[in-house]
């Protein structure tokens, strides 16, 4: 069965983005493990150099002096929305999931953040003014319950619940406060900004905390790991991340959050820091079909227009600066024979809308010879 090509691009751009965030998921489920290496570095420090580093790397993919323009375009109100998403979702977050595991085993957080696709399966439609959808909201739970499955809940208590709690927020804020700098400034300028940002807030916190011991050199195993960090979870990660938002949408794309878990779960066993069994394969699975179910990957032409972040025009609706917008007009309707007319063939200039009757117009009728 041959598809009409819309269907096939709309296809196409969410088989894209599902490829974009699930890459871009697995990379930060890896990093997971890697931060096991930095337990004993500074944390604001090393936080600093990784955004600083990813920074450097992302200068010259920028196109020089050309970048310069939509960063020079950008308002109060949207330089505020980046530094509020460099301080939430990215140093934030960060710092939330290190004092979690202070008083709690890793599982607690990891729980915690699972849960993300839930929120924002919901806060997502009613920021925009529309009902959740079901199937996203659906396959969201079943994320978070695969996330459950794989990690399990570890030993923990108050002040672990309440910055796994916070972990939790700033990844929902990391999704959420992107969409509308993400417009003006693309995938990858946008990751070199919000990088800049979040080294100059770490480097702010560290001094604040630990002052002149907010960084130092780091050993071998540390420098590679602050090098992954940056030239592999920032810039590819969170460009790949930007870039699967740009097709799929906030909404949709969340529900990989799932993938942060099996990821680390499949990489621990190889730095022998812990195992993978039945509850991770099985848990696996729950994100997968949640995935699946949500992203639209089985639906892929019945794509709503509200998940693009715009409404259809009704009758009564005007576009910015436009007249009355005028109903739609389907190719069979576009030609038709008005009542009397033998000559078995009409051409029209404007047709009448499905549904609605027929008014001959000057100029319309049978053909000439």
């Amino acid at each position: 069965m041959n598809h009409p090509p819309q269907t096939r691009s709309t296809a196409r751009t969410t088989l894209q983005g599902v490829l974009l965030v699930s890459f871009a998921y697995c990379l930060v489920g890896a990093s997971f493990t890697a931060n096991s290496v930095l337990g004993d570095y500074p944390y604001a420090g090393g936080q600093a150099v990784r955004y600083a580093l990813a920074f450097l790397l992302l200068l010259p993919l920028l196109g020089g002096r050309a970048a310069l323009g939509p960063v020079r375009a950008l308002t109060p109100r949207q330089w505020g929305r980046i530094a509020l998403l460099a301080a939430v979702g990215m140093v934030g977050f960060n710092l939330a999931v290190l004092a979690a595991e202070r008083t709690s085993e890793p599982a607690v957080p990891g729980v915690f953040v699972g849960c993300a696709p839930v929120i924002v399966a919901v806060l997502v439609p009613l920021m925009e003014g529309r009902r959740p959808t079901r199937p996203v909201l659906y396959g969201a739970l079943l994320v978070a319950a695969g996330a459950f499955t794989v990690q399990g809940w570890g030993r923990t208590d108050t002040l672990g619940v309440v910055w796994s709690v916070a972990a939790l927020l700033g990844e929902v804020g990391f999704a959420v406060l992107a969409a509308p700098v993400l417009r003006p400034l693309g995938p990858r300028l946008l990751t070199a900004v919000v990088c800049a940002v979040a080294a100059v807030e770490s480097a702010v916190i560290g001094v604040a905390v630990d002052g002149d011991a907010w960084v130092r050199m780091p050993d071998q195993g540390e420098a590679l790991a602050l090098l992954w960090q940056a030239a592999v979870v920032t810039v590819i990660g969170f460009v790949a991340w930007y870039m699967g938002i740009q097709r799929i949408g906030a909404e949709r794309a969340t529900l990989f959050t799932g993938l942060i878990p099996v990821a680390a779960a499949l990489t621990a066993p190889v730095v022998g820091t812990g195992t993978f069994g039945a509850a991770q394969a099985a848990g696996g699975v729950l994100v997968g079909a949640g995935a699946v179910l949500g992203s639209g990957m089985l639906r892929p032409g019945r794509r709503r227009p509200a998940e693009t972040g715009s409404r259809p025009a009704g009758p009564g609706r005007r576009d910015p600066g436009r007249g009355p917008r005028r109903p739609a007009v389907s190719a069979p309707a576009a030609v038709q024979q008005p009542p009397g007319d033998e000559s078995g063939v009409v051409a029209h200039r404007d047709g009448p809308a499905p549904g609605q009757p027929h008014r001959p117009r000057t100029g319309d009728g049978p053909p000439g010879p």
